[in-house]
């Protein structure tokens, strides 16, 4: 399963810690045992993900229900 996400302003973000832009990059999510693989923003120097708001309260919480109703 691959989850596709609206990164269109992604290009204003800017890492709290470091003060670099965020680039897009490809990451696994895990829930109870499944990855996906999802373009997300990540710092290019601390590696820390962005998780969009509209992705963890939409996508990743029909994924979660999905996984645990199985």
């Amino acid at each position: 399963m691959s989850v596709k996400l609206d990164l269109s302003d992604a290009a204003n973000w800017v890492c709290a810690d470091c003060q670099v832009a965020l680039i897009i990059k490809k990451v696994d999510v895990s829930y109870l045992g499944s990855s996906f693989p999802v373009d997300m923003p990540v710092c290019p120097q601390c590696g820390l993900v962005f998780v969009p708001e509209a992705l963890a309260l939409g996508k990743m919480a029909e994924v979660e229900k999905t996984l645990e109703d199985k």
